[in-house]
């Protein structure tokens, strides 16, 4: 069975897409693979972003294609998929699926097409990727999957029913892919942080901004290229999940071990603060 290099490391030297790749977490990826020896193709719905990633990966002496696409669309995913092995004229052998936005307010304040906006991007648009290139990864024998989740997707915050749900199904994809793919010799990690500094507040559709801007400045306990670095040294290591920061372990163990008491913690939360 063909492994990943000499030491079984997916992001060494690999052959990578990262979605989102135009700021924040997905631009880390891109330099952290970049670092590692990658090439690296920077996909984002704007391409403007994608370019200046691939001119901060280039200065870093690693290739990188900048390509535009909407993952809400599973037909340009599957065109990214097929031009990024034309563009690095090797099989892709890692997959990032990063590209998501924020959504919050009260679930009878959500309307239809924000269910519809939100669900495409942050779960459709990671299932098309894992669908793009899954079949691909098999074929050949091997790759690599890290999917960006949230640790809204067991942290369930109030006024956030929307994302929280979006997040809770690509955790759940991540999960049932990571057991069904490890026959096939294919790895998957899931990101599951906190708050880390990048533009899905500013370019969400969120409540209290004012605020979350403030905890971001503050108490994120990270960065995104933190965040990233460790990402792929968990997948290096083989492990599923990546929670980063400490309070996302604290909800993490919480949750796990007592859900009843964390959950009525979190509605007397909730009604204290209102």
């Amino acid at each position: 069975m063909k492994l990943f290099g000499k030491k079984n490391k997916p992001s060494q030297k690999a052959f990578a897409v990262v979605t989102g790749a135009g700021s924040g977490i997905g631009r880390s990826f891109a330099l952290e693979l970049a670092k590692r020896g990658g090439t690296v193709v920077c996909s984002d719905i704007n391409l403007d972003a994608a370019k200046e990633t691939v001119s901060l990966v280039e200065a870093l002496g690693a290739k990188a294609f900048a390509v535009q696409c909407d993952v809400a669309k599973e037909e340009q995913v599957n065109q990214l998929a097929e031009q990024a092995q034309q563009l690095m004229q090797n099989p892709v052998t890692l997959v990032i699926n990063n590209a998501g936005i924020g959504l919050g307010g009260k679930f009878d304040e959500m309307s239809s097409e924000d269910w519809h906006w939100c669900m495409n991007i942050n779960l459709w648009g990671v299932i098309y990727g894992c669908r793009a290139f899954v079949p691909k990864f098999k074929q050949q024998g091997h790759g690599a999957i890290i999917n960006v989740a949230s640790a809204a997707s067991y942290t369930a915050a109030p006024e956030m029913t929307v994302y929280n749900v979006s997040k809770a199904g690509v955790r759940a994809l991540s999960e049932t892919l990571s057991a069904e793919l490890k026959k096939s010799n294919i790895k998957v990690n899931v990101l599951c942080p906190t708050l880390v500094p990048t533009n899905i507040i500013k370019n969400g559709k969120v409540p209290h901004k004012g605020l979350l801007d403030y905890a971001l400045t503050h108490l994120a306990f990270t960065t995104s290229d933190k965040v990233a670095k460790l990402t792929l040294d968990r997948l290096d290591k083989g492990e599923l999940y990546t929670i980063p920061q400490i309070d996302a372990k604290l909800f993490w163990f919480l949750k796990r071990t007592a859900p009843n008491l964390y959950a009525k913690f979190l509605g007397t939360s909730y009604r204290l603060m209102k």
